[in-house]
């Protein structure tokens, strides 16, 4: 028997929107869906000589989360005001018995440059504190980001879940 070594393929249900980062780097936006659930995800994708892809930064938004960001974003002036990190909101991802996750919108200061932090705070019975998930938006591609985000809703507005008792992709 052989056994399937490929790397997954990105295949999105929509590529919305991109934003360059650097040489070999963009920020993506995309919908996609888990087990038929829709959601949208901005996430960091790399292209160099040994991998091509997405990484490991990078956030999945769905229903009031992704309508709470847009609207903290649509808030910013065009120009950041402050030079120092500013929280703009917060937003309960998931809360159970064990664990707490919220999304959290701040301005960050990062060498010398400004931009949006979109990152997932953690509170469990063994941590508190941030989580690897999370994406920096670039300041100055806020009002891009901001339309790429309304066309993710629009089109995830337009998928809706599984339906109940339906059997569960694998």
């Amino acid at each position: 028997m052989t056994e399937n070594t490929a790397a997954p393929t990105y295949n999105p249900l929509k590529d919305v929107g991109r934003l360059t980062l650097s040489d070999g780097s963009e920020v993506r936006f995309y919908a996609d869906e888990f087990k038929g659930y829709p959601f949208g995800s901005i996430r960091t994708f790399v292209k160099s000589p040994t991998y091509e892809g997405p990484t490991k930064a990078g956030v999945t938004l769905k229903g009031a989360v992704l309508d709470g960001v847009i609207e903290a974003l649509e808030k910013l002036p065009k120009e950041p005001a402050a030079l120092e990190d500013v929280e703009l909101a917060r937003f309960e991802k998931k809360k159970n018995a064990d664990e707490a996750v919220e999304l959290v919108v701040r301005i960050t200061l990062y060498k010398d440059t400004t931009g949006v932090d979109l990152r997932e705070w953690v509170v469990s019975e063994g941590y508190t504190g941030w989580s690897k998930k999370g994406i920096r938006l670039p300041y100055a591609e806020i009002a891009k980001s901001v339309g790429f985000l309304k066309e993710m809703r629009t089109f995830l507005a337009g998928r809706p879940g599984p339906k109940k008792g339906a059997p569960r992709a694998a």
